[in-house]
């Protein structure tokens, strides 16, 4: 993940041992009105003690770009 982050111990349990994960086949999020798009996979943080998904983040953030309801 490309992301930065200074997190270093799962909220839940305190274990230090974290990892990155991803949904995998249709595990997408998919723009709410953009009804042609691939969407983006996820990827979480977590705890690979407990299992906590700390953060989670759309890879490819800027295919949800126009599409709020503000």
């Amino acid at each position: 993940m490309n992301r930065p982050t200074n997190l270093t111990k799962s909220p839940k349990c305190g274990g230090t041992e974290l990892g990155v994960g991803k949904h995998s086949g249709y595990g997408v999020m998919i723009p709410k009105n953009k009804m042609w798009s691939f969407g983006s996979e996820i990827e979480y943080i977590l705890c690979t003690d407990c299992g906590f998904i700390i953060e989670g983040y759309v890879k490819h953030p800027e295919k949800f770009k126009g599409t709020s309801n503000a």
